[in-house]
């Protein structure tokens, strides 16, 4: 019996343990973790019949010295709401509140009007200071609630990247693009009643809190460089105005581990205004909601594969005396319709010639040539970390048309995203290895605190040895085939390539005759590669190839990021 009695005792102890725990935990989770909400209901004393306050966690990019810069936040303010049958005197009101935030008549007019209704919100998001002095004024009818909105405090600064919040169908504020969209999950905020019992609060979801997982609430860090993202956002801008393109567009990404650094596309826009936007395709990527035939970037990619099974060398040639060749009743020219007699494979990407990437593909077979190409990635999404990214579009590559396989070579026929390309010219730079790239660094949880996100590296898919001697081939396309060797970097290699490619006719209707895709890609230094580059411009106007276009932008911004990271010199 005496067992029995202190079995009891032990249960009962055990109960009242357990729910002091769970009150401690919850109290935690009130008075700790949701701190700063019920700060601002104490300083809201009343809620707008308009519901709960609006909350959601921050973004970040993150700097060269690992240091945080706000991205996407809430801004703290003030709403204005009117009674109508209270406001006695329309017409004083109305001009009180247009001096201090300037309001549509009309609309007010037609609020005020609404005599049965008792709540009517005129003017949102006011300053400390515009609310006081509209307290001060002590409008009859007239009501100020605090509120938050979500605020992007740099403005259309990685604006693609980051997207927008804004109504749904249910009308709730939800992610609507970018990043706000694809982790909406974790920068949500659980919405609590304002008018809880504390007693019902601190009970109410000791379930949630001590039984579920409910750290994936958190804020986002990325891992762009916000100063990078600045320069190459005015880079791609001056790119299009400068040569009138549709887009221009650019990624800068770090090939050993896949991190973007910076990705811009241009034209832009304001998130904190993205109603006024008039054309709603500014709210795509086009890094990653866009596929391209980009044309004789593609070349090293084949070049290599070639290379690394050990069917060619940078001084193997090939025999083109007429500039074009024959294949199944099509013709393919060089860019400039000339032959070159006997060419080394260097020739060929330094010329970029077209006849020389058939005879590449012919070496490697369709079977080879498939098989690298979807090593690459090319065709697969790369799970950047953003909604609504397309897989490039390859099926050219098993097809059974001659044709399709050789203007493939040469980066015609098939499709891809620039952030697929940049995966795929990251295996150059990093000895072979895929990639994953992406613009999440990690996620900051609300209560275990910062949790990076891991990313393997992948499958090798070059020999260490192939990505030297492709390296060496690029470095010298550099050096000497642009600009005579006159842009030739004293103390820095680099390894480039140019593309100019038709832009394909909707429906399968053959190409534009005077429209055009420009990319350049690098990498550098190539003794040890930090930065793999692309840029692109479509439909630029006034120019013809994109060594025009391109390269003197890349010049630039290649500076300034040695500069910026104080990059040793390499030669």
């Amino acid at each position: 019996m005496q067992t029995n009695k202190y079995n009891r005792i032990y249960v009962i102890a055990g109960a009242f343990l357990f729910v002091g725990v769970c009150i401690i935990v919850r109290l935690f989770y009130v008075q700790v973790i949701h701190h700063d909400s019920y700060l601002d209901r104490a300083d809201r004393q009343f809620t707008s019949p308009s519901g709960n306050v609006f909350d959601r966690g921050s973004v970040f990019f993150t700097t060269k010295e690992g240091e945080r810069v706000t991205a996407a936040t809430m801004q703290l303010g003030y709403k204005l709401a009117i009674t109508p049958r209270q406001v006695t005197d329309p017409e004083m009101v109305y001009n009180k509140i247009n001096e201090v935030a300037p309001i549509d008549r009309a609309d007010f007019d037609k609020k005020v009007a609404k005599t049965t209704d008792p709540y009517e919100e005129i003017v949102n998001r006011l300053t400390d200071e515009q609310a006081k002095t509209l307290r001060d004024a002590d409008l009859p009818g007239v009501s100020l609630y605090k509120e938050k909105w979500r605020f992007y405090p740099g403005g259309a600064i990685a604006s693609q990247t980051l997207g927008f919040v804004g109504f749904d169908d249910k009308d709730k504020l939800v992610g609507r693009a970018g990043l706000e969209n694809s982790f909406n999950a974790t920068l949500s905020r659980k919405a609590d009643e304002v008018n809880v019992n504390f007693f019902a609060e601190v009970f109410g979801d000791i379930n949630d809190t001590v039984f579920k997982n409910t750290v994936d609430e958190g804020d986002v860090v990325l891992t762009i460089e916000p100063s990078v993202q600045a320069e190459l956002e005015k880079t791609m801008t001056a790119v299009r105005e400068k040569w009138n393109g549709e887009i221009a567009g650019g990624i800068v990404m770090d090939p050993r581990d896949g991190s973007i650094i910076a990705m811009a596309g241009d034209p832009m826009f304001d998130p904190n205004e993205y109603g006024k936007v008039k054309d709603p395709s500014v709210f795509l990527n086009p890094n990653t909601e866009r596929v391209y035939e980009i044309g004789s970037v593609v070349k090293p990619l084949v070049m290599a594969a070639a290379i690394d099974m050990g069917l060619l060398t940078p001084d193997s040639t090939y025999t083109d005396y007429t500039g074009s060749l024959t294949i199944s009743g099509k013709t393919i020219n060089n860019f400039d319709k000339k032959g070159r007699g006997v060419a080394t494979m260097q020739t060929v990407l330094d010329q970029s010639l077209n006849t020389g990437m058939v005879f590449v593909e012919n070496k490697l077979g369709h079977d080879n040539f498939r098989k690298y190409m979807l090593a690459y990635g090319l065709g697969e999404k790369t799970n950047v970390g953003l909604p609504g990214e397309l897989s490039g579009l390859v099926s050219n590559l098993k097809a059974k048309d001659e044709v399709a396989y050789a203007t493939a070579a040469f980066g015609q026929g098939i499709a891809v995203t620039p952030v697929e390309a940049v995966r795929a010219w990251g295996t150059l730079a990093n000895g072979g290895y895929m990639v994953q790239p992406h613009v999440v660094a990690g996620i900051d949880k609300q209560i275990t605190g910062y949790t990076p996100i891991d990313y393997p590296l992948g499958a090798q898919v070059l020999k260490t040895e192939t990505t030297k001697t492709i390296g060496t081939m690029l470095t010298h396309v550099f050096d000497v085939a642009y600009g005579g060797g006159k842009i030739k970097y004293e103390h820095y290699t680099v390894a480039a390539k140019t593309g100019t490619a038709q832009v394909a006719m909707p429906n399968g209707q053959g190409y534009y005759p005077d429209k055009h895709m420009h990319s350049f890609f690098s990498y550098f230094p190539v003794s040890n590669p930090r930065f793999v580059t692309y840029f692109f411009i479509r439909d630029p106007k006034g120019a013809q190839y994109a060594s025009q276009t391109l390269i003197p932008p890349f010049l630039e911004f290649s500076k300034y990021l040695i500069h910026y990271y104080e990059i040793p010199p390499d030669r």
